[in-house]
């Protein structure tokens, strides 16, 4: 047996792992959920009884939109500059370049001990959506910044080039050649960082808190979906509310990655 047959083979077996794993998790999820998928979990209001998992349902949607409001401008932007604007050869660029990738590699309770000390205490916005939002859009912003960079890296020079020989600025060859190229890489990104907004417990119980209900405004506590059902699981007195609320979680993340996959084909076929 030749190395190629050997690389092929531990290919083909990793590839197989990930699935197994992936799979494995979906199927223990749907399997221990499905049956504590009943009615009261999906009341209006939380009481310990019922469990519902509708507010933090509603606090884990307003969570995405807003940090993605705050931290898909600046990423989007600051990947702009790196590449179209920036220098090469400049120091200011690795020093960008170097500290999106310490961040990245920043354990997100780090970040909610961050958010807390910064948002909730400094600016005097208490345990609130907005300080989670705020601490989430730093969280995030590496992995959006450096993504955007490298699907604007990989839109051909020619484009470019040709759009200037027509007589077209810089900045709109950008917008109009340049960005609508790189769309499905962006995009992947901010799939990438939903992901993270909607799994993430630690950031946000220091910054948002754990309230279980919709506040009236973002100024007010309010706990997402994962971290209600750390709530649920960390208590041990409603297990069975904690495997239902996975399978609601599951499915809103591949709800989420569904639709984004749309509108990216969408998108990358116009």
């Amino acid at each position: 047996m030749n190395v190629s047959k050997i690389l092929r083979l531990l290919v083909y077996g990793a590839a197989v792992l990930t699935v197994g794993v992936l799979a494995s998790l979906i199927i223990y999820i749907l399997v221990m959920g499905i049956p504590n998928l009943t009615p009261d979990l999906f009341a209006w209001k939380y009481t310990s009884d019922n469990g519902s998992v509708v507010p933090a349902l509603i606090n884990t949607l307003i969570m995405v939109v807003m940090t993605l409001l705050l931290a898909v401008p600046v990423g989007i932007f600051s990947a702009i500059y790196l590449v179209e604007y920036a220098s090469k050869d400049s120091k200011l660029v690795k020093v960008i370049r170097v500290t999106t990738e310490t961040l990245s590699g920043i354990p997100s309770i780090v970040y909610g001990l961050f958010g807390y000390l910064c948002f909730c205490v400094a600016l005097k916005l208490n345990y609130s959506l907005l300080s989670g939002a705020l601490t989430l859009a730093i969280m995030v912003l590496p992995s959006i910044m450096r993504t955007t960079e490298e699907a604007l890296i990989s839109v051909p020079d020619l484009y470019r080039e040709g759009s200037f020989g027509l007589g077209a600025g810089k900045l709109r060859t950008i917008f109009v050649i340049v960005l609508p190229s790189a769309v499905p890489g962006i995009l992947a990104g901010v799939i990438l960082a939903i992901g993270r907004i909607v799994g993430e417990t630690a950031a946000l119980i220091f910054t948002a808190g754990t309230v279980a209900k919709v506040p009236g405004s973002v100024l007010g506590s309010g706990r997402t979906i994962a971290v209600h059902m750390y709530q649920l699981f960390n208590e041990g007195l409603a297990m069975e509310k904690g495997y239902g609320t996975g399978v609601v979680l599951l499915v809103m993340v591949l709800l989420i990655n569904g639709i984004s996959n749309l509108i990216g084909k969408k998108l990358g076929k116009r």
